[in-house]
């Protein structure tokens, strides 16, 4: 089982998560980020980043096959186009069931892969409070 600390971690980042969404309207969903991102497009961005982390660690756990790293920059840009096309109320909505879906997996992963993710330098693959924190500070720095 993954370390507890990272399981109260993802719960507590989550939780912040779920809270900010809940009191978002219409408009904030809109609201500019920069960079031709607004705030829906960062639930997006976070939706598939946990997306993809639960999928790798329960096909991990499930048919044996390791992590493969990717090029964050490359798949943030080609992604991007898809996720600014999103309804914003689904892009929310999607990130909070991501994100406990992936907070399920990495509870559920055995120690031996989280070990080797950890011994890899991949930990945050694992702890997801340092990037879904990253994008709540930016959501509430725009919100005001």
């Amino acid at each position: 089982m993954t370390n507890r600390s990272i399981i109260e971690a993802n719960a507590a980042v989550t939780a912040r998560l779920e809270a900010l969404a809940s009191r978002l309207t219409d408009d904030d969903l809109v609201r500019d980020l920069g960079g031709g991102w607004h705030v829906s497009v960062a639930f997006a961005h976070l939706a598939f980043w946990d997306r993809r982390i639960e999928y790798m660690l329960r096909r991990w756990m499930r048919d044996g096959v390791p992590h493969e790293e990717l090029d964050d920059d490359v798949v943030n840009h080609a992604l991007e186009f898809q996720l600014v096309a999103l309804d914003p109320r689904t892009a929310m909505r999607q990130c909070i069931e991501v994100a406990k879906a992936a907070d399920a997996a990495i509870a559920d992963t055995p120690a031996e892969i989280a070990d080797r993710l950890i011994a890899d330098d991949h930990a945050y693959l694992l702890n997801r409070s340092g990037h879904r924190g990253e994008h709540i500070e930016q959501i509430e720095a725009v919100l005001g």
